[in-house]
């Protein structure tokens, strides 16, 4: 599994950008997102939710920690884990008024839709 990586020492905001919506572009990070704005767990929690083997989501919640999205709170044995930033709400209810007010738009898109390939070496329309 590729590991989150901060954005190039370009300094661009647009790299910057890229590297946010990179790290909240797979589902599984995004789920753990969207559960964590709901408040702390532990991977445990999330393991049990979402399903998911304890490598898997400790690999996902580690990219999301990299990216500075995810902070944990030691508690003896455990770490509790949490959103970093409030503004990650802000754009996750901003994500949720986009995708309602398109639509099934984004769902049919045939770049990055639910039943696009998943060939990274597909060529993206410019």
């Amino acid at each position: 599994m590729e590991r989150c990586l901060a954005a190039s020492g370009t300094g661009s905001s647009l790299d910057a950008a890229v590297a946010l919506f990179h790290s909240l572009s797979d589902g599984t990070r995004l789920a753990i997102a969207r559960r964590l704005a709901g408040g702390e767990a532990r991977v445990a929690d999330l393991v049990g939710e979402l399903g998911l083997a304890q490598s898997t989501v400790s690999a996902h919640v580690a990219c999301l920690r990299d990216c500075g999205l995810v902070v944990g709170r030691p508690q003896g044995r455990q770490v509790f884990y949490s959103l970093a930033r409030p503004e990650l709400l802000d754009l996750l209810a901003a994500a949720e008024t986009l995708l309602a007010a398109t639509g099934a738009a984004v769902a049919l898109c045939p770049n990055y839709g639910t039943d696009a390939t998943t060939n990274t070496e597909k060529e993206v329309p410019r």
